[in-house]
């Protein structure tokens, strides 16, 4: 995990809120959906970015909550 921000992983219990190069998890849920929404909010409070992963930890999804450095035109 060396992207910054908050990341949603699988882990024995469930799905884990991880701070990018936390060696602990943020918070522990049953459900990918619930570590999602956690992580969203944390992202959001902290303005940052929220990585979700998939199974095989590869990132998925991307969403900033932060300044965006390099946004959409249009």
């Amino acid at each position: 995990m060396s992207k910054k921000g908050q990341h949603v992983v699988p882990s024995s219990g469930g799905w884990s809120v991880k701070k990018a190069g936390a060696a602990r998890a943020t918070s522990v849920h049953a459900t990918q959906a619930d570590a999602i929404a956690a992580g969203t909010q944390i992202a959001r409070n902290q303005r940052t970015e929220l990585y979700i992963h998939g199974r095989d930890g590869r990132i998925l999804e991307r969403n900033s909550y932060g300044d965006d450095s390099n946004p959409p035109k249009g």
